[in-house]
């Protein structure tokens, strides 16, 4: 099957992710989230493809996510100012971010990715 993953070189979760779907057989086309992070249309597909809610896409563990003070000012944003706020900084999202075209998934569990891409 082929796959794009959104990654981030440096994150060993990404570079886990990358190499699990390698060794199933996946091809797989690997985007630098930081430099070439997906447009609002992209992104909007891949929320609705995942399933998840929005808020679920942003890395609140991420120094940018701290320092911009986002816990405390995305309850009060629109929908159309996160997502625009997501497609100008690779490192506000969530990743690795993985599709098919039809199913994405964001994260790294083994098990998930078992289920959703074996």
């Amino acid at each position: 099957m082929d796959l794009t993953i959104y990654e981030y070189s440096k994150c060993s979760t990404c570079r886990k992710a990358v190499k699990w779907l390698k060794d199933q057989g996946h091809n797989v086309k690997q985007i630098p989230i930081v430099e070439e992070p997906p447009t609002v249309q992209e992104l909007e597909k891949l929320v609705a493809s995942s399933g998840l809610e929005l808020k679920k896409w942003f890395n609140t563990s991420g120094e940018v996510y701290k320092a911009l003070q986002l816990k405390d000012k995305l309850p009060g944003m629109s929908v159309e100012e996160q997502f625009k706020l997501l497609s100008e900084n690779g490192k506000l999202l969530k990743r690795p971010i993985v599709t098919d075209g039809n199913k994405t998934t964001i994260g790294f569990k083994e098990d998930q990715y078992a289920d959703a891409w074996s």
